[in-house]
């Protein structure tokens, strides 16, 4: 087997038991396909997550599989907005439990969900629950924003991080800038109470998010027009390298037999 070659669906069924063997921490990036302002592609959040999984693939190729990225997500908000493709929470669930049950019967004992978009975080982790607790390998899910959040606040020079804004305009300018419509880059922000904002922001404790086309005609939450292809490549190397220590972190995770303190018998019979 080529010990380079990172991407899942690149191996063929004799190599994929070679990288069992070695139990490499399998990547599943999901995102979206959403209207991102008028001036970023739909694809943003797909192929951002998408490439900070294959450079950490690319860095790591001993330890990490990377599988072909699901590039729909919850996005009803969203859909006043042309383009906008949008799954059902349940349906999204299901389908991604569907992969990592599979990568857990071949037996590969840990993976990763790398989410790009925002409002597919709480299916994600409960992806993640699931796969744990029906099957005999671990799971977690993580949002690669996370990772460079740190280095964004020493560049950043807007208050508001959402979608659309200077942290994804700069990653997106530094991958791809040839589809980066800059001429369109226009800031836009939410309504904002005490307690609650319409785009359920971090900030708020109220967790809520609205449909979009009842505060905004932009599609823009934060302000693109401070993002530099520099902003950008700080980044990238904060996305990447995180996701590569995180790998490192969770492939020496423990995974100990359950010790069962029940001191009469349980009903086997139950079905979850």
């Amino acid at each position: 087997m080529d010990s380079t070659e990172y991407r899942y669906d690149r191996l063929t069924w004799p190599e994929m038991n070679e990288a069992i063997a070695q139990q490499r921490v399998v990547l599943l990036p999901v995102g979206s396909t959403e209207q991102h302002g008028p001036h970023l592609p739909l694809e943003t959040a797909a192929f951002l997550v998408e490439q900070v999984c294959l450079e950490a693939g690319r860095r790591a190729p001993d330890r990490i599989l990377v599988l072909p990225p699901v590039s729909y997500g919850l996005n009803r908000h969203h859909i006043d907005f042309p383009g906008t493709v949008h799954i059902e929470p349940e349906v999204f669930i299901a389908f991604c439990l569907n992969i990592t049950k599979s990568i857990a019967y071949h037996g590969f004992q840990r993976m990763l969900i790398v989410n790009g978009h925002g409002s597919n975080a709480p299916l994600a982790e409960l992806v993640a629950r699931k796969t744990v607790l029906e099957t005999d390998s671990i799971c977690g899910a993580i949002g690669y924003f996370g990772l460079a959040a740190k280095a964004f606040a020493q560049i950043r020079e807007t208050e508001m991080w959402a979608h659309a804004d200077e942290f994804e305009t700069s990653l997106y300018l530094y991958l791809a800038p040839e589809r980066v419509r800059w001429d369109k880059a226009v800031a836009g922000n939410d309504i904002e109470g005490q307690y609650v904002s319409s785009d359920s922001t971090s900030e708020y404790p109220v967790r809520f998010s609205d449909y979009w086309g009842r505060w905004t005609k932009l599609g823009v939450h934060g302000d693109p027009t401070k993002a530099t292809a520099e902003k950008g490549r700080i980044l990238w190397e904060a996305a990447v390298s995180g996701l590569v220590a995180v790998v490192d972190e969770w492939r020496q995770w423990p995974i100990a037999p359950r010790s069962d303190q029940h001191t009469g018998p349980v009903q086997k019979n139950i079905r979850w």
